[in-house]
């Protein structure tokens, strides 16, 4: 019997950092969010594929939200940019994670 394999997809996370040396976020900072476009065939393989990469950039990943699909967000009625819908295919097309945004935590 042959495995029917899924096709892959790409999902909408958002993974909260902490310090770690040389994780190349600014002076002051207490750690930050990241909102990543990850491929996988499921949402768990797309997480594991983030943080692994993640670490290996010297990032030290505390939590994961992950928030469906192109089509999923669509459905709950997300506005997509341009922008945003080019980086998922991106994302796609590499069979890649792809940091769209960091924006740093700092304690007041």
């Amino acid at each position: 019997m042959d495995k029917v394999k899924k096709p892959q997809q790409v999902y909408t996370l958002l993974v909260e950092v902490g310090r770690m040396d040389g994780d190349g976020l600014p002076k002051g900072a207490t750690g930050a969010a990241l909102m990543c476009y990850a491929s996988g065939i499921d949402e768990a393989e797309a997480v594991r594929e983030t943080v692994a990469i993640l670490k290996q950039a010297e990032m030290n990943p505390l939590d994961v939200s992950g928030y469906g699909t192109r089509e999923e967000r669509l459905a709950e009625g997300h506005d997509l940019s341009e922008e945003e819908l080019a980086l998922m295919d991106q994302a796609l097309s590499e069979n890649a994670v792809i940091v769209a945004q960091v924006t740093p935590f700092y304690d007041e």
